[in-house]
């Protein structure tokens, strides 16, 4: 993991105005950056490359309307492990994380050590993720479910 001071040390006003100009689309050229930041496409396209080298940018990721991909329940799912041990931690982590329902995990502290984001077609099989796929694993003491009624994506970046 990165040490996210350095790479903040190492940004100036243009770094953050493409920064924030791009986290509102990835999908917008270089060029049309350039045109909203006030430089030239060539000057975006080598500090972009540059940032990519420190890890500052680690990809662009496509917004899906997961309705119209019959994933239309979402769902965070609390889960508590025990014993709660780096091995047990780490092998639920990997194995839910791989499984098709799973839109990403977040290994937390607290009364709960892991919120699963997943997606499914409807509330049976949110139900059959839950009661057939997550309790069948024996490290799992506890589960809360909350469905998501809505989802607003936002970025924290500010230039």
């Amino acid at each position: 993991m990165s040490d996210g001071s350095t790479n903040l040390a190492c940004m100036d006003e243009v770094d953050r105005q493409i920064l924030a100009a791009w986290t509102m689309d990835a999908r917008r050229s270089l060029r049309d950056i350039a045109a909203e930041v006030g430089v030239s496409a060539t000057t975006v396209h080598d500090r972009a490359r540059a940032m990519q080298r420190r890890g500052l940018i680690r990809g662009a990721y496509l917004d899906l309307d997961l309705r119209q991909i019959d994933r239309g329940v979402q769902a965070l799912v609390a889960v508590r492990i025990r014993p709660p041990s780096r091995a047990n931690i780490e092998s639920f982590r990997d194995w839910v994380g791989g499984l098709p329902e799973t839109v990403g995990v977040f290994v937390t502290s607290g009364r709960m050590d892991f919120i699963v984001h997943v997606a499914v077609p409807d509330n049976d099989a949110l139900y059959a993720f839950v009661i057939d796929r997550l309790t069948s694993r024996a490290e799992i003491a506890d589960v809360e479910t909350s469905v998501i009624y809505e989802h607003l994506r936002t970025m924290a970046f500010e230039s």
